[in-house]
């Protein structure tokens, strides 16, 4: 898959690569590439979080659920598009939170988020890959195993980082979070289905680079453009 991890990854994620569950994970997305599956997002992209944000530089994660299945959406970071792509509902209500919460100007027209991922925002999805057309398709074969230990390898080795928890579903990796170490913020998801139950308001871009510099660290630009 020609994949590409930025090296001070490749040591941390060594293990789990060897594990018995990932060799399933790596089975299973080569037979269905082989019966001519169309997967999401391309190969090399796949580990894109793990690329563009260096491990040591990880302060924030922000947790989705798997990839958009749509072409041309997904490029393996959470909640992000490529330049030139419509942004996604929850995006939107993301950059509509980010404008209320610290009054910042944010481009509708732009949902490409690797100016936050290369400031030590690691946007992870729980499932790093996706059928094409079907939503969570890939999410029960080993992804969730992995994704899992590398929020409990963050939790562990690091200290001072805000995890963004937005929905359900991202809630339920709090129990793998060390909260005496670390700051969890908690919301509804950003969906137009949700949003107006707890998203907006939450003000968890603020919250999260007052924390940043109460540790002396580095707050995040949320900017887009």
């Amino acid at each position: 898959m020609d994949v590409q991890i930025h090296t001070s990854w490749k040591k941390n994620l060594q293990p789990m690569f060897k594990k018995k569950y990932f060799e399933q994970l790596v089975t299973f997305l080569k037979t269905e590439k082989a019966v001519g599956k169309t997967i999401f997002p391309p190969g090399p992209q796949i580990f894109n979080a793990f690329n563009l944000t260096p491990f040591e530089k990880v302060s924030v994660v922000i947790i989705g659920q798997d990839p958009y299945h749509g072409k041309g959406q997904a490029h393996g970071l959470s909640f992000s598009v490529p330049p030139g792509i419509k942004l996604p509902p929850s995006l939107y209500n993301i950059f509509k939170e980010i404008q209320s919460d610290i009054g910042l100007s944010v481009s509708t027209e732009n949902g490409d988020l690797t100016k936050w991922a290369a400031q030590g925002v690691l946007l992870l999805n729980a499932a790093l890959t996706v059928r094409e057309g079907e939503p969570f398709s890939h999410a029960t074969f080993g992804w969730a195993e992995f994704t899992d230990e590398v929020i409990q390898k963050l939790s562990e080795e690091k200290e001072g980082i805000v995890f963004l928890l937005w929905g359900k579903f991202a809630q339920q990796k709090e129990v793998l979070i060390d909260e005496g170490k670390h700051l969890i913020l908690k919301a509804a998801h950003p969906s137009p289905f949700s949003a107006n139950k707890g998203f907006f308001g939450c003000r968890h871009f603020s919250k999260t680079n007052e924390y940043l510099v109460k540790k002396g660290r580095t707050p995040i630009d949320w900017k887009n453009n």
